[in-house]
C-alpha cells in the first residue's frame, strides 16, 4: 500500500525488532507548519514499534502513517493515526510518541510510515 506523503523524504530506517519473521520499517517525511518545506529537523531517539502478537498470529503486514506535531523542544506534541490496519496502529503511535527531535524555534508538523512487514 503506497501512500502519499507531504513534504519530501528524509529519511529511511529499517529496524529489526526482535529474533524472528517480523520487522519493522520507519520512514519519517513532513512540511513546516503553514508551509510545504522540508522538514529540518533531525531525529535523535527512534523508538521501534513492537509488533503486536495478535498481528503476528495472523500475518497482518502494512503500513501505519501516524501524523506528529513536534513541539519546539523535540518532544513529540501530538500524533495521530491517518492510515493503517488497526491492528498496528496502537504499536505505531506508541512507539512514535517516545521520539525525540533536535530542539527548534517552534514546532514542526510531519508524518511518520511504519511498515510491518515479514522478514525474507
Amino acid at each position: 500500500m503506497s501512500l502519499p506523503a507531504t513534504g519530501v523524504l528524509l529519511a529511511v530506517l529499517g529496524v529489526a525488532l526482535m529474533p524472528g519473521p517480523q520487522a519493522v520499517r520507519a520512514q519519517q517525511s513532513g512540511s513546516q507548519q503553514g508551509g510545504q518545506e522540508e522538514i529540518s529537523r533531525k531525529v535523535k531517539n527512534k523508538v521501534a514499534p513492537l509488533y503486536p502478537d495478535l498481528a503476528r498470529k495472523m500475518s497482518i503486514t502494512g503500513t501505519v502513517k501516524v501524523e506528529i506535531v513536534v513541539s519546539p523542544n523535540g518532544t513529540v506534541k501530538e500524533a495521530r493515526i491517518v492510515g493503517g490496519h488497526p491492528v498496528l496502529a496502537n504499536a505505531s503511535l506508541e512507539a512514535v510518541k517516545k521520539w525525540r527531535f533536535e530542539p527548534a524555534a517552534e514546532e514542526t508538523t510531519g508524518m511518520v510510515n511504519f511498515r510491518f512487514e515479514a522478514a525474507h
